[in-house]
């Protein structure tokens, strides 16, 4: 299993909800880049997209594309090339360092808040890692690229969301203002149901299963 592929992706959505869509273009590959559309007003927000055939012709029954987020200093992934297709800006936290200038589509920045509907949280602002999350408290929707995931490299045991194994000595303290009812990540499936829980299990459980996780880590690379 390749860490991250590359080549043909085909849309295939694993998850659908009254807000949003989400997909794994690769789902062949280690990393599990997921990446989500949301719908706001009639218009879709792309959220650290990786492009795949067949999701223009599914936006195009959503709605108009609004902009493209990227929340995550590294996930640029396809961002720039949806945004120019779709004649939409790149959508930047304004704190945000290095991604404006690898863009050639227009870059706008954001402050506290995208769409008058999700609020924004700095969640991790550093010199190597810059990462932001959207919090919709109303309907309980948590997307977070980064900080937690449930690809198998996040998780260890009973974990149905992990914290990233570089987080995991000191996680996040902005993670424990969040109750949500579902949370989508950058890497793997959603948490749909008693998110909130699993949330809260993470992150108390966090330096506790460092041990477990480099011992699940280092079968897979002697096994897998």
């Amino acid at each position: 299993m390749p860490l991250k592929a590359t080549g043909q992706a085909i849309f295939d959505p694993d998850d659908g909800w009254a807000g949003g869509t989400t997909w794994i273009a690769h789902p062949e590959e280690s990393m599990q880049r997921a990446s989500h559309a949301l719908f706001v007003d009639d218009a879709v927000w792309l959220v650290d997209p990786v492009d795949a055939d067949g999701l223009d012709d599914h936006l195009a029954d959503l709605g108009d594309v609004a902009g493209v987020v990227v929340l995550l200093d590294r996930h640029k992934r396809d961002a720039d090339a949806i945004a120019l297709r779709h004649d939409v800006p790149v959508y930047v936290p304004e704190w945000m360092d290095g991604v404006a200038t690898e863009m050639t589509a227009p870059v706008e920045r954001f402050g506290t808040t995208l769409a008058d509907t999700y609020t924004v949280y700095p969640i991790k602002d550093s010199r190597f890692w810059q990462e932001a999350a959207l919090y919709d408290e109303d309907e309980g929707t948590l997307v977070i690229p980064e900080a937690v995931g449930t690809a198998s490299y996040f998780r260890t045991g009973d974990e149905r969301i992990g914290v990233h194994p570089m987080l995991r000595l000191k996680p996040p303290r902005r993670l424990r203002e969040f109750s949500p009812e579902r949370i989508l990540v950058g890497h793997g499936d959603p948490v749909v149901t008693e998110a909130s829980d699993a949330l809260a299990d993470a992150i108390d459980g966090a330096r506790r299963r460092i041990p477990a996780l480099y011992v699940d880590a280092a079968k897979d690379f002697i096994f897998g």
